[in-house]
């Protein structure tokens, strides 16, 4: 239904969409998701033309939108959109917000629109709104119009622009559950989200935008529990994480340990949490460091804290030999890894460009 190729779009020197290229089919429901600030209404936007874009090309079944030859607007007449902010009508009552379009656009007589627009809202729960204005509606039935006013217009897919992002929590379930009723009546959507659980349950596939791109693609089952690119991963944990990098023997281990009792605290993580993390980033430089004696140093030590698992991994990263810690007889320091094991949960090593790695999790 939807296919593009190539798209970009460009505000003066700031680069939002580099290279975008994707297809939604017929009875798709795709989701859009990803970090603020990384093109997704944008993208949207391009779709239907809202926002010119820079460069690429954009099929609807078949036909090129961008092509001079293109009928525009009936093309557009294709695609509804329903934007975060409503956009309703102030002036006209719910009714005649949803029979405005098809009257002037569709040809359709005013009987005819008023019926459809009152077996729109009520499959969307607002019919007896029906001749209220839109500062008489709460937020969540402004939208739940706002929806109904779209499919009026008898669109063949309908893009949403992070539909529940200007309501209150109490009020984002109610419009969910008009998408989700969409959904299962197979209307091909296009949904720019925060809402994860909502993403994973109703979608086909989930886009995942970074950097002006879809950066990875797929079904919600992947995206959501093993998402392929570290980026990817990082947001859908919402990962936040805390790095040093050592090559220096002497380097300063207690200003090290602020820095990392610091990003503890600021991630309210239990104290017991944070003196097994402090204890276990010693012993691991301890056996990846000191066993070196005068060589120079290599470590990159990594400390993540993920809000969706509840959970605090370690990484240390050192260069040099074979040197995995967990086999027997591998070092001296038995006493070091014993601790390690004990403050630990996970444990992993790997050997990765000719590095040793060490990743664990730290016990609760």
């Amino acid at each position: 239904m939807i296919r593009v190729e190539h798209l970009s779009k460009q505000f003066g020197e700031l680069t939002v969409l580099r290279d975008v290229n994707a297809e939604i089919k017929k009875g798709e429901v795709i989701s859009i998701i990803g970090p603020s600030g990384t093109g997704k209404s944008t993208f949207l936007r391009c779709l239907n033309l809202l926002e010119m874009p820079s460069g690429g090309r954009i099929f609807i079944d078949g036909a090129d939108i961008l092509d001079k030859s293109a009928d525009v607007p009936k093309l557009r007449q294709k695609m509804g959109m329903v934007f975060q902010s409503f956009n309703l009508f102030a002036h006209l009552t719910a009714l005649e917000n949803l029979t405005i379009g098809p009257v002037k656009l569709l040809g359709r007589s005013k009987e005819q629109a008023e019926k459809k627009a009152m077996e729109l809202l009520k499959m969307v729960g607002v019919a007896e709104k029906a001749g209220s204005f839109p500062d008489e509606l709460s937020g969540g039935q402004k939208q739940r119009v706002a929806i109904a006013r779209c499919l009026a217009m008898e669109p063949e897919i309908i893009l949403f622009d992070e539909p529940t992002s200007a309501l209150d929590p109490t009020m984002v379930s109610e419009v969910l559950a008009v998408i989700r009723r969409l959904a299962k009546k197979g209307m091909t959507m296009a949904i720019v989200t925060h809402e994860m659980d909502f993403a994973r349950d109703v979608s086909n596939r989930v886009f995942y935008m970074d950097e002006g791109i879809i950066y990875e693609e797929g079904p919600p089952q992947q995206i959501f529990e093993s998402p392929q690119k570290e980026k990817t991963r990082v947001f859908i944990n919402r990962v936040r994480s805390y790095s040093c990098h050592i090559d220096n023997p002497d380097y300063d281990l207690y200003a090290m340990n602020g820095e990392i009792e610091t990003f503890c605290e600021k991630h309210a993580l239990p104290k017991q949490t944070r003196n097994r993390a402090l204890l276990l980033v010693e012993e691991l430089l301890v056996v990846f460091g000191a066993w070196r004696g005068a060589q120079a140093v290599d470590i990159d030590l990594t400390l993540s804290y993920s809000e969706k698992q509840d959970s605090l991994e370690l990484v240390v990263e050192s260069a040099g030999d074979y040197l995995n810690p967990f086999e027997e007889n591998t070092l001296s320091d038995q006493l070091g890894i014993t601790i390690v094991k004990n403050l630990s949960e996970n444990m992993e090593y790997r050997r990765v460009n000719n590095r040793n790695r060490v990743g664990l999790t730290v016990k609760k």
